[in-house]
C-alpha cells in the first residue's frame, strides 16, 4: 500500500459528516441503562457487520468486537455502550432520547458519554475500508458494558476469558479531542455500624446507631482536607455520598446504621492505605472495634446476557507516562492532522483504563470528542466537527506506530 497522508485522511473523514450524524442520533434514541445494552449491542454489531468489518463477535459479557486486520502491532479502541439515566426531566430543553441534530450537534443522553466516540470509531473504520488494501495492523473495535457501574468489568472479561490481549489501548471517552492519560482511581467503602432496637417511645432502652454515625461524619469530612496530593493526578478525596438505617419499624430505634463512601484515590495511595487512614480516626475506631464494620462492597449485577462476574469495586489509578512512546506518536498524529499540538492531561472520571493499564499494565491513552463536563449532566450534547476530528484520529494514528 502506498504512503497514507493526513490529507488523504482529511478527505475521506470529510465524507463521514452525514453517516456520523445519523448513527449517533439513532444511538441516542436508544436507552441503555448498565445491564440493558442489548439493543445498542446489536446495532454496533450489525453495522460493523455491514461495513465489512474481518469478524464481528458479541462474547458472553456482551461486549461488541470487531476486527480490522490480522497482522501487526494489535491496538483496541475502547467505547462504552451504557449510559446513566436522565435525571431530572425538567432540566432537559429537549427530550433526552430524541438525537436531535441542530446547530451542528447532535443532543441527548450519552452523546458526550460516550455514544460519541463509539461514532467515532465507526467513521475511522469507514475511512478505513475506504483507504482499501492489506492492512500492516490489527484493530479491534471493542462496544463495552456495564462501564457506567463498574469500570474496566468488561476489560478483565475480555483478557481472562476472550484472551483478547493489545499492545495499546485507546480509550474513546471525552477529552475535548485532546489526549488524556490518566485518571485518579476510586473505591467505595462501606462502614456498618450496630445498635440496639427498642421501641421510640423508650428510646433510653435501646442504642441508636444513627446517633454512633453523627461523629463519624465529620471526622471524614476533616478527612478529606488531609489527603496527599499528587502534581498530575491531583488530590485524593474522600465523601459521604448515602447514610441508611434500618430498624424494625418507623417507631423503633435504629439497629444497624450505614455511611457509605466514595473515595478517590492519587499517585501512590492504595486501597489498603484508604481503609487504614479510616479506621484510624479516634471517632471511627472507637466505635468499630466492637459494633462496626468496614467493607468494599462487590458488583455482581447480571449483564444484558445474564452473565455475572463479581469484582470488589476498587479501581486503581494510572498514567501513561508522558514520556511514553505513544504519547509521543499522538501528539505527532494530532500535529500532522491539524497542524497543532494537542492539550495532553487527565480525566477527572474514571474510565475502563483501571483496567487495561491500572491492572493489566497494557499501554493506555484516550481521545475522544466532546467535553467531560457535559457527562452526566442536563443538556448533553456533542458537535458533529469533534466526532470528525476524533474519526481522523483514529484512523491516521494506526499508520503512526507503523512508521508510515
Amino acid at each position: 500500500m502506498s504512503a497514507v497522508t493526513p490529507s488523504h485522511i482529511k478527505g475521506i473523514a470529510a465524507k463521514q459528516r452525514e453517516y456520523s450524524a445519523k448513527i449517533l442520533s439513532r444511538m441516542i434514541k436508544i436507552r441503555s441503562l448498565s445491564g440493558d445494552e442489548e439493543k445498542m449491542a446489536k446495532l454496533l454489531e450489525r453495522e460493523f457487520r455491514m461495513l465489512g468489518a474481518d469478524e464481528v463477535v458479541i462474547d458472553g459479557l456482551g461486549n461488541v468486537i470487531a476486527r480490522l486486520g490480522n497482522r501487526g502491532p494489535v491496538i483496541a479502541f475502547d467505547g462504552h455502550l451504557d449510559t446513566v439515566d436522565m435525571g431530572q426531566r425538567t432540566l432537559w430543553n429537549r427530550d433526552p432520547l430524541s438525537g436531535e441534530v441542530a446547530d451542528g450537534r447532535i443532543h441527548g443522553r450519552g452523546a458526550v458519554d460516550q455514544k460519541g466516540g463509539l461514532t467515532a470509531m465507526l467513521a475511522s473504520f469507514r475511512i478505513l475500508k475506504d483507504l482499501g488494501g492489506d492492512l500492516p495492523f490489527t484493530l479491534f473495535y471493542v462496544g463495552t458494558v456495564q462501564e457506567e457501574v463498574c469500570e474496566g468489568l468488561c476489560w478483565r472479561y475480555i483478557i481472562n476469558e476472550e484472551r483478547i490481549v493489545p499492545d495499546m489501548v485507546i480509550l474513546t471517552e471525552p477529552t475535548g479531542c485532546g489526549i488524556c492519560r490518566g485518571q485518579r482511581g476510586r473505591m467505595e467503602m462501606e462502614l456498618l455500624i450496630e445498635g440496639f432496637s427498642s421501641h421510640g417511645s423508650m428510646p433510653e432502652l435501646g442504642k441508636n446507631a444513627i446517633y454512633k454515625i453523627a461523629p463519624m461524619l465529620s471526622a471524614i469530612e476533616k478527612l478529606n482536607d488531609t489527603l496527599p496530593t499528587d502534581p498530575f493526578l491531583g488530590k485524593g478525596s474522600i465523601a459521604v455520598t448515602r447514610v441508611r438505617s434500618e430498624a424494625p419499624s418507623l417507631n423503633a430505634i435504629p439497629d444497624l446504621a450505614a455511611i457509605y463512601l466514595d473515595r478517590r484515590l492519587t499517585a501512590g495511595e492504595t486501597p489498603s492505605d484508604a481503609q487504614s487512614e479510616l479506621l484510624g480516626l479516634e471517632e471511627i475506631s472507637s466505635v468499630m472495634r466492637n459494633h462496626g464494620k468496614l467493607v468494599i462492597p462487590a458488583y455482581e449485577e447480571p449483564s444484558w446476557r445474564g452473565t455475572t462476574y463479581p469484582v470488589l469495586k476498587s479501581y486503581p489509578a494510572w498514567t501513561l507516562d508522558e514520556k511514553h512512546h505513544l504519547i509521543e506518536y499522538a501528539g505527532r498524529c494530532h500535529t500532522r492532522l491539524f497542524d497543532t499540538n494537542p492539550v495532553i492531561g487527565k480525566w477527572n472520571f474514571s474510565t475502563n483504563g483501571v483496567v487495561t493499564k491500572g491492572i493489566y499494565d497494557i499501554p493506555t491513552f484516550g481521545c475522544g470528542p466532546g467535553d467531560e463536563r457535559m457527562a452526566h449532566a442536563p443538556n448533553e450534547s456533542v458537535a458533529i466537527d469533534d466526532i470528525i476530528h476524533c474519526a481522523e484520529f483514529y484512523a491516521y494514528f494506526p499508520w503512526i506506530v507503523v512508521g508510515r
